[in-house]
């Protein structure tokens, strides 16, 4: 969950109040006609702010959504993806813990419009690599567009090794809820957006669509990836200018300071407002401000709970950064879905049920009223729960697909080694392939072949954008039901029992989605309650810092690392050196992706259990505490009372003048 929202929220409130010491007669008695000035603008704030992580989180939505074309368009390997994906948060690592100390004393509105700016440039410089690169080029057989000429790619082949290469240019509780609730929406239209430029052609406006020979399933496919990017670019540009207009501070109305109850967030206000109070006249100075960062870093991180905290939301936002950035590629390889509808799923599906898990966890801990330690056990229960959900994923895999010489033999009765040499058999030794091409085709057998001169086929005829080659040696050694030696361009199809699990697996990843998303406000009212009134903002920046720079950066990175060493076909550029993964090993992916996520998810689960038991340890040593002093103060109060009534007496005699009078 995506804390900085809400401390650009509380950091402009802070300073909506009137300095100490100032008074002022309309701040002492405001008027309905005084406090609409302010309502309003406060009313721009929180709007401008939601726009801007809405801006946001649709960019960092649709990066995700666009990993496999990049991968594709640029022939590189899911690692350097990784890499290319972690550095989106590179910038955080400069800027936001300083941000969060010493913003609350700067012009916080201009502050986040210049952000704002920086962020939407550089989302527009991301798309920049596709006007200034050569168009995007594939290959098909026959360079007639539409002919029922007859040729032969086995006997092409054994003339050229490779083949004829075509290039193609290719208000209080709405507002405490609003802008989290808009940061979820931003990243459902990131993936619907991914979905739609996923159908586009990478080159669409520069060449003639019909003469593109491919599909959005062919393997080959790249997608408009770069449109989105300009797309967001641009409203996040936009979204930077109210903020220039706003005022530094705005008054706070009477009637908020005066109201006896109060939420989480207006607590938070209220508890460090008198830190950030500067007498009149008097302006805080840099220095000054700077001085107490380094002891209030020691602080922070000596409170054992908030440290613990840490640890076990970094560990998870790892497991969670990692599984959401590979996601639409194993939905891609493991059951065999384009790339458009797997980024439609996740939007659609996906991210509205992390959006309701997040409601729900409020809801619940507004109802019952939760204390600190609920928090931490509702927190704890819902990760337990959640990987528990998440470890069924294990079964609802699909086995690889039949690819003759990588998965199965040419006969198609027995699987065979890694090595590429196996794509190599006696039915297509005269033809002279190359190793490195794949162009799969689909036999009338079931059996997917990496080209048609692997799958010896000698003649072709193409109508259109539909290509058959015939008289395929390879695909007769496991002959159909048919009897037909004949094939499709493209990859065969995963058979019926893969489109159920595909079911199963989006309804599980829904329902455990869901769950562990109903922590995400415990833990951050835990993280709220766990430390002391003054460092509030400081340690929502550190922890915003940690969860971007320790899992937003190093988890896509290891996660692509590992996810390649389940490749059973890798690609080559034209220069010689390796491209992009083209055949996965989907039992052994299945086992990286999901082993992994779960792995670390365990690691979460210990540590949030530390953070638990720290808790109650604490309590009990408070309670014994202040129980101990309350009951040294009970028996000094007696003891002084009936020293008091022993001195009365002693001193007091048996009679007195008046003494009747009196009683």
């Amino acid at each position: 969950m995506d804390t900085s929202s809400k401390e650009n929220i509380q950091l402009f409130s802070k300073n909506s109040m009137q300095p100490v010491g100032r008074l002022s007669f309309k701040t002492e008695y405001p008027s309905s006609e005084e406090k609409q000035p302010c309502c309003c603008q406060l009313k721009v704030f929180l709007g401008a702010l939601s726009f801007v992580y809405f801006a946001k989180a649709l960019a960092e939505g649709y990066l995700k959504s666009t990993i496999t074309q990049i991968e594709r368009r640029f022939d590189i390997p899911s690692s350097l993806v990784g890499i290319i994906d972690g550095s989106f948060e590179i910038g955080n690592l400069l800027v936001i813990a300083f941000v969060s100390y010493f913003g609350a004393k700067l012009h916080r509105p201009k502050i986040i419009g210049a952000g704002c700016l920086i962020m939407g440039v550089g989302t527009l410089l991301i798309a920049m690599p596709q006007f200034f690169m050569e168009q995007y080029k594939y290959e098909r057989y026959s360079p007639v567009s539409n002919s029922t000429l007859s040729i032969s790619p086995c006997l092409l082949d054994s003339n050229n090794s490779l083949p004829i290469p075509v290039v193609e240019k290719s208000q209080s509780k709405i507002n405490n809820g609003c802008v989290q609730t808009v940061a979820i929406i931003g990243p459902i239209f990131g993936f619907l957006l991914g979905s739609l430029c996923a159908k586009l052609y990478v080159d669409i406006g520069f060449v003639n669509l019909d003469h593109i020979t491919i599909t959005p399933k062919d393997p080959q496919w790249v997608g408009a990836w770069w449109l989105g990017y300009l797309i967001a670019g641009s409203i996040t540009l936009l979204a930077a200018v109210p903020f220039w207009c706003l005022p530094r501070t705005l008054p706070r109305p009477r009637s908020r300071e005066d109201s006896s109850s109060s939420s989480e967030k207006s607590k938070f206000i209220m508890d460090d407002l008198t830190d950030y109070q500067t007498p009149p006249g008097e302006k805080a100075k840099i220095m000054e401000m700077a001085r107490d960062f380094l002891p209030s870093l020691k602080s922070l991180f000596g409170n054992p709970v908030y440290f613990l905290y840490l640890c076990a939301s970094t560990v998870q936002f790892n497991s969670l950064f990692g599984m959401v950035t590979y996601k639409p590629k194993y939905i891609e390889q493991q059951y065999g879905q384009s790339a458009s509808k797997a980024n439609f799923v996740i939007g659609l599906i996906n991210i509205p049920a992390v959006a309701l898990g997040i409601f729900s966890g409020g809801i619940i801990m507004k109802k019952f009223r939760v204390n600190i330690h609920g928090a931490a056990k509702l927190y704890l229960g819902s990760s337990v729960l959640g990987y528990l959900l998440f470890l069924s994923l294990f079964a609802l895999g699909c086995e690889n697909s039949d690819v003759a010489g990588l998965t199965i033999s040419y006969q198609g009765t027995k699987p065979v080694s890694y090595h590429e040499r196996a794509l190599f058999s006696e039915c297509n030794s005269r033809c002279k392939c190359s190793e490195t091409k794949w162009e799969p085709i689909c036999g009338e057998n079931g059996i997917t072949y990496a080209s048609a001169c692997l799958a010896g086929c000698q003649t072709s005829t193409r109508s259109g954008k539909t290509t058959i080659f015939n008289n395929c040696t390879c695909v007769g050694l496991a002959a159909s039901k048919s009897g037909s030696s004949s094939g499709m361009v493209g990859r065969c199809q995963k058979d019926n029992g893969c489109a159920k699990m595909f079911l199963y697996f989006l309804i599980i990843a829904v329902i455990t989605s869901y769950t562990l998303s109903v922590g995400g406000i415990p833990g951050y009212i835990l993280l709220l309650r766990c430390i002391k009134p003054q460092l509030k903002s400081f340690a929502l920046g550190i922890y915003t810092l940690a969860v971007r720079v320790l899992a937003g950066i190093p988890s896509p990175i290891y996660f692509g690392v590992l996810i390649d060493t389940s490749c059973l076909k890798w690609g080559f550029k034209r220069c010689g050196s390796k491209g992009s993964c083209r055949l996965y090993d989907s039992n052994a992916f299945r086992r990286i992706y999901l082993g992994l996520t779960m792995m670390l998810g365990i690691m979460s689960i210990f540590l949030s259990t530390a953070v638990l038991f720290t808790l109650k340890k604490n309590y009990v040593s408070k309670h014994r505490s202040f129980r101990t002093k309350r009951e040294r103060t009970m028996v000094s109060t007696r003891i002084r009372k009936e020293n008091c009534t022993t001195n009365d007496h002693l001193l007091q005699p048996n009679y007195w003048p008046g003494k009747e009078t009196q009683l």
